[in-house]
């Protein structure tokens, strides 16, 4: 049982605590609020005034999948052999003793998203994950989290210099659309087999690993920078009834409004470093501000290690520059990641029964890039103090 007191509480479930404390107990939130009792025998952190945070949640990068440091042997993030990979499950490249899994606490981040890359029409498999352990399969928060699939120059080049579709965008729209069809007559006719006795179509295992998506049990993980991708992959979403994300949106600000009639959650970045290609013409950190102005519920992601996971807060500062409000900033790398990726009843707030995420900062990680970690605990363990 650890007490973390007299703290500046972010709790992101309602208004800041000036002299907050909080109680975990048992890897949950047992109380957040003033003058809390430590009980018996329970360890006492004294925050002195700090800024005491849920820690941060990534919605959209590739930790563990492209190892610090290495070539081509940890590059474990695209099978680039066939344009559709759905049964490839991301959980099984991650390595959790990559030193990016440190890096990213000391940054403030305990929880993140990851996953295939998009070289891939339709990619495999994302996971949301805490980032400490040593076997992936005890850090798991929630798998499957979504269906990566990807849209605009990168599944082109992966495969036209293969001389294999999709050569086009209308060749990447094409090869979804028929694994979504072939997806749902797989499953019409699995279930004709089971109601009449009949014998049951071949298995499937790529079919198989889209049916989730098909019962709207996770949703597509769309890469889309361009305006016409973005639209492509609403289109095509609407076409089959399914659930979707928009990860990059790097042209989000040009189209704020059509996305905002839409409802659907915008994961913005990487932001940060230089427009390596034609679709990132748009890139900017005033994107984030401006699909929020009209609407939008915005993450900001890193992508990583495009960035580094523990430039998240670096980069949601960036975002406040470029005009947006700081305290939607916050709600972007905690809150709103944690429910849009379906795993805000786990984390992304200081709220009771939630995951003993933490983080204890000096310095206002926001606003000032001089900020360190003082202590920051997962599930109820210190797993690093400054």
């Amino acid at each position: 049982m650890i007490l973390i007191k007299n703290g500046h509480v972010k709790t992101m479930a309602g208004p800041d605590l000036e002299c907050g404390d909080v109680l975990l107990e048992n890897g949950k939130i047992k109380a957040v609020g003033e003058n809390l009792t430590a009980p018996e025998g329970c360890t006492v952190i004294d925050a002195e005034g700090r800024l005491v945070t849920p820690g941060f949640v990534d919605a959209h990068c590739h930790i563990g999948l492209d190892n610090e440091g290495m070539g081509w042997e940890g590059m474990d993030y695209n099978e680039i052999t066939d344009p559709c990979t759905p049964h490839l499950r991301g959980i099984d490249s991650i390595n959790p003793i990559d030193e990016a899994f440190l890096n990213a606490v000391k940054g403030g981040v305990t929880t993140a998203v990851t996953g295939p890359g998009s070289a891939n029409v339709v990619g495999g498999t994302f996971a949301a994950i805490k980032l400490y352990g040593k076997r992936v399969d005890k850090m798991i928060l929630k798998n499957p989290v979504a269906m990566k699939v990807a849209f605009g120059e990168n599944p082109k080049r992966c495969y036209s210099n293969m001389k294999k579709s999709p050569y086009t965008r209308m060749g990447t729209a094409a090869l979804l659309r028929e694994i979504l069809f072939k997806t749902q007559r797989y499953m019409q006719d699995k279930e004709e087999a089971e109601k009449n006795g009949t014998k049951a179509p071949a298995f499937d295992m790529k079919l198989e690993a889209m049916i989730p998506v098909l019962k709207k049990e996770i949703p597509l993980k769309a890469h889309a920078h361009r305006a016409d991708d973005i639209f492509t992959a609403i289109r095509i979403a609407k076409e089959f009834g399914v659930g979707i994300t928009l990860d990059h949106c790097t042209d989000g600000a040009l189209i704020a409004d059509e996305l905002a009639e839409e409802g659907l959650p915008a994961f913005v970045g990487p932001s940060l470093g230089k427009k390596s290609k034609i679709e990132l013409l748009n890139k900017s950190f005033e994107t984030p501000g401006i699909l929020n102005r009209a609407g939008v519920c915005v993450s900001i992601i890193t992508d990583a290690p495009v960035i580094p996971l523990q430039q998240l807060s670096l980069c949601a500062g960036m975002a406040v520059r470029g005009g947006l409000d700081i305290e939607e900033a916050w709600k972007a790398i905690t809150i709103n990641p944690a429910k849009s990726t379906g795993i805000g009843d786990r984390v992304g707030s200081l709220e009771v029964g939630k995951d003993a995420d933490v983080v204890i900062f000096n310095g206002n990680p926001l606003t000032d890039v001089t900020f360190t970690v003082h202590t920051a605990i997962i599930d109820g363990k210190v797993i690093y103090q400054g």
